[in-house]
């Protein structure tokens, strides 16, 4: 059995939050049990596991731009700043 750590960082990456799941349980568990964790923020730096129109949503209601890749599969792109992902 693994599991996955989800983390709310600070700009410069201190930890805040943290959250435990199993390795199999989806990103969206970890992304929907740390969104009132959530730091006063401009940005959200994300990987492609936390790509989800609802996440978005509920970042951009608390004043906070989603930076995070669209998974492979969306038909639509997803606009992002490559620059800050890197």
């Amino acid at each position: 059995m693994n599991t996955k750590l989800h983390a709310v960082t600070d700009a410069n990456g201190r930890p805040l939050s943290f959250f435990i799941t199993a390795g199999q349980v989806s990103d969206y568990t970890g992304a929907a049990a740390l969104l009132d964790d959530l730091p006063k923020a401009q940005w959200m730096l994300a990987d492609r596991g936390y790509d989800a129109d609802w996440y978005r949503d509920a970042l951009q209601a608390k004043g906070i731009t989603p930076c995070i890749p669209g998974r492979k599969s969306r038909i639509v792109p997803i606009k992002y700043d490559r620059v800050r992902t890197r």
